[in-house]
């Protein structure tokens, strides 16, 4: 009988894997269990060394390996041992090669087939499924990797979780890693989006394997009822346009419940060859994009296809659109959607109608001296039946001429006369009127079947009924028109309700949503807003298919002040267009003065932030323009003392003062004019491959004071990859923060720079050991006069400039400064710099 594995998964390294797996070890050897410890690296944790010291270890197998003496599992030892249960750490390692098995998996492989319980450890990064993504998220390349079906036939997986930054924490105290390593890996694997990125995928794929054990379960019981453990949407495609929609309220509906959304594309399998829906390509796109899946069955029917596969995945929903077959095809081969309805049990079934185009569209005003617009389907529809049924309704009504009379032909044809101008209109009224006159003289008049009328009274009652049927006529016309000319009035009051809610709320739609719906209103091929700039039109904004080119080429223009211009085109607009027109117009000037208001603003507070830097520069430069000065003018006169002229070592040190005092002032003039040239916008960038080794050095030798420089340690691993950057801009940035570091550590702390790649980018640190920061201090650590000593002025002089000019420099190049506490104290100053393309991604 085969033995029993247990797993304990972790996300990363310092999660607990071991410490849990010893404490189960622990709990079941006092229960009275043989248990014995094949192989565990403790790596120095306290925690793990005290859960290790109770429980028997079978000795490590010394075997050697180019000269060096390297230990392993005993395997054999183990099997002839035979314990009830063996604890194995580090599931995916690599064995030292003249083992047996190249991994361990496989020793553990050999212990389980013997019998022997197994409990091992695993992180997620070493699944072969999860490595491609692993690197992507860690930019690190897992060279120890196991199949994913050797742990998931493991009879019991049970995760150690804990969250970043509680991982984090324990790797700053010193609980995972030694000191040399703690900020290395806080900067590189152990950054807390990493951590969070695959405690996702821990979780994600440990649900994925209970999901299976549960449709294992209720296969086995035969239980074919959905349970609602997490909602499902399945939303049915055909290729149809409507099917885009039913993907995006799908989405939205999964979303809002946490839930997953799944496409499904019935193919019949009659034996016929079909061809692809046209739309299902992009409705498959979409789904993508979406984070939704697409799967593809076959059946001969497609409702009971649906549904049996919704039950298989336990979907809670099915979404189905409106059918586009025929009444006659319904009622031959029956409805899809019904047949779904019912089958589907306790599955939601929802229909969702196609979303209508012209829901925002205005309709057309009726003219006044015009009969009332009627659809051209319902014109050629009242053309063809209307005269044509009213011969047709005297023809059979004739036999009956003896008992109705002329007057009730009459009246059944005018009944006929109102239906078609229900129908068609006035035009196809009159028609059926004439029409019915003539064939009610034809067949209800004597002399019988021939348009001689022989009585007075029935001349009398032919022109009676054509008065009647045309006062009908008219006023079914005119209720048509005034229904007309409601659903006009309630448009209009529905788009100028919406404009008046937009003209209030501070945050009104931009100018291309706002001309979006000007073409929907007014069924337009396009609109734009352009500007005059000099003899030519540049649009602004611009909607539609055929959004208009110049203000000459379209069939109307309104103006909106400073040289701006709304533009249509499309079909001409009658006059209760324009009419609505006009608060499109002021909404459209509201739009732009508000966002001439907005730059206006932008541009003034920008400028009263210059102002406040501005007046604080000079009440800072005031003093530190003084101290340097007053160091230099005490210098120069110790120089013309007498008693200087008789000592030479004091005119030295004199003279190295007057130089550094000068330096001084160098450095701030310089850093001065570059926070201008930052201001606005003038710092001349060159980004080229450059090589960070050389640079930190260079920037490191660049500082004033030899000593500094010899307390600054440089920890570049090598093959880094070159950076994308200015060389001298990165030099001059990383000088200065350099500098700012060295002044705040202590005299004998040492100041590290290292740096390391991480998924497409490389991150160079500077690292002190002076005082911590606070959270508020980092928001504003980047400003003027944010950190600089009082006593010996600052890194850069005493404005505190230094770090201002390195962020702006970073940031000039596209990277990012950011800072952070270091461990143990301090302050890391992180710069984030892109790869140069072509570069590996990796160190």
């Amino acid at each position: 009988m085969a033995g029993k594995l247990r797993v304990f998964l972790g996300a990363a390294p310092g999660v607990g894997k071991t410490y849990a797996m010893l404490a189960e070890g622990r709990r079941l050897r006092a229960g009275g269990l043989d248990v014995v410890v094949g192989f565990v690296e403790t790596y120095g944790r306290r925690g793990t060394e005290q859960q290790l010291a109770d429980l028997p270890v079978v000795p490590r197998r010394v075997l050697r390996y180019r000269g060096i003496e390297l230990t392993e599992m005993d395997l054999d030892a183990l099997l002839v041992r035979r314990p009830a249960l063996t604890l194995v750490d580090e599931l995916a390692h690599t064995n030292v090669p003249g083992s047996r098995h190249a991994k361990r998996w496989q020793d553990v492989g050999e212990l389980l087939r013997a019998g022997i319980d197994v409990a091992t450890t695993l992180n997620i990064q070493h699944l072969e499924s999860l490595n491609d993504v692993v690197e992507q998220i860690t930019g690190i390349v897992q060279h120890e990797r196991i199949p994913d079906a050797v742990v998931r036939a493991a009879d019991r997986i049970e995760l150690v979780d804990l969250s970043p930054e509680a991982l984090r924490t324990r790797m700053a105290q010193g609980e995972i890693y030694g000191p040399d390593r703690i900020d290395v890996a806080l900067d590189n694997y152990f950054r807390a989006g990493n951590l969070g990125a695959l405690r996702e995928l821990a979780l994600l794929w440990l649900a994925d394997r209970v999901e299976e054990e549960l449709a294992d379960y209720r296969a086995r019981h035969g239980i074919s009822a959905p349970w609602e453990t997490k909602e499902r949407i399945a939303v049915a495609l055909n290729g149809a346009p409507q099917g885009e929609h039913l993907i995006r309220r799908g989405a939205r509906t999964a979303a809002r419940v946490h839930g997953d959304l799944i496409g499904i594309h019935v193919r019949l399998d009659d034996g016929t060859l079909q061809s692809e829906p046209p739309g299902l390509e992009e409705q498959r796109r979409l789904l993508r994009e979406l984070h939704g899946s697409y799967v593809e069955i076959s059946g001969s029917d497609v409702a009971q296809a649906l549904v049996d596969f919704a039950r298989a995945e336990s979907a809670t929903q099915i979404l189905l659109g409106p059918t586009s077959r025929s009444r006659l095809k319904e009622l031959i081969g029956g409805s899809v959607i019904n047949r779904v309805i019912r089958m589907a049990g306790p599955i939601d079934v929802r229909v969702l109608p196609p979303p209508d185009p012209d829901l925002l569209a205005v309709p057309p005003a009726p003219h006044r001296r015009r009969p009332a617009p009627v659809p051209a389907r319902r014109s050629w529809a009242a053309w063809s039946l209307g005269p044509a049924g009213a011969a047709a309704l005297a023809a059979v009504l004739s036999p009956l001429r003896g008992s109705l009379g002329l007057s009730g032909a009459l009246l059944c044809l005018l009944l006929l006369v109102a239906g078609v101008a229900r129908l068609g209109g006035l035009f196809p009224a009159a028609a059926t009127t004439a029409t019915a006159a003539v064939a009610a003289d034809y067949f209800f008049t004597t002399p019988w079947h021939n348009l001689v009328i022989g009585r007075a009274a029935d001349m009398a009652a032919l022109l009676l009924f054509l008065a009647v049927a045309g006062i009908i006529a008219h006023l079914i016309d005119g209720l048509a028109r005034r229904s007309q000319q409601a659903a006009r009035a309630r448009a209009e009051a529905q788009v100028l309700a919406r404009l008046a809610g937009e003209t209030v709320d501070s945050a009104a739609r931009a100018l291309p949503e706002l001309l979006g719906e000007l073409c929907r209103v007014f069924a337009l091929d396009g609109a734009a807003v352009m500007v005059r700039m000099g003899e030519e039109w540049r649009p602004v904004a611009s909607s539609g298919p055929v959004p208009p080119a110049r203000p000459e080429e379209a069939a109307f223009a309104a103006d909106l002040g400073q040289d701006t211009a709304l533009v249509l085109t499309g079909p001409s607009l009658s006059q209760e267009d324009a009419r609505l027109l006009g608060p499109f117009v002021t909404q459209l000037r509201l739009v732009r003065e508000r966002e001439r208001l907005t730059a206006q603003a932008r541009a003034a507070e920008a400028l009263a932030r210059t102002d406040a830097l501005h007046i604080n520069l000079l009440e800072a430069v005031e003093h530190d323009l003084r101290t340097p000065l007053a160091s230099i003018s005490a210098a120069a006169a110790g120089l013309r003392s007498p008693e200087t002229e008789r000592n030479a070592k004091r005119v030295r040190w004199l003279a190295t003062r007057i130089g550094a005092e000068s330096e001084r002032m160098n450095r701030l003039v310089a850093n001065l004019l570059d926070l201008s040239r930052l201001q606005v916008g003038a710092v001349p960038v060159t980004l080229r491959p450059a090589d960070l080794d050389e640079v930190v050095r260079a920037a490191v030798d660049s500082l004033p004071d030899e000593q500094a420089a010899a307390d600054v340690r440089i920890a570049i691993a090598d093959g880094l990859p070159k950076v994308e950057a200015d060389p001298g801009l990165l030099e001059r940035a990383l000088a200065n923060v350099v500098a700012n570091a060295r002044q705040w550590s202590p005299p004998d702390a040492e100041v590290m720079v290292d740096a390391g790649a991480v998924a497409g980018r490389v991150d160079v640190r500077v690292i002190d050991r002076g005082p911590g920061i606070s959270e508020v201090d980092s928001d504003n650590l980047f400003q003027p006069f944010r950190r600089s000593r009082p006593h010996d002025g600052g890194a850069d002089g005493g404005v505190g400039l230094g770090l201002t000019v390195a962020k702006g420099f970073v940031e000039a190049m596209s990277g990012e400064l950011t800072v952070e506490s270091t461990s143990g104290g301090g302050t890391t100053f992180v710069f984030g710099l892109r790869v140069w393309p072509g570069e590996p991604a990796t160190g």
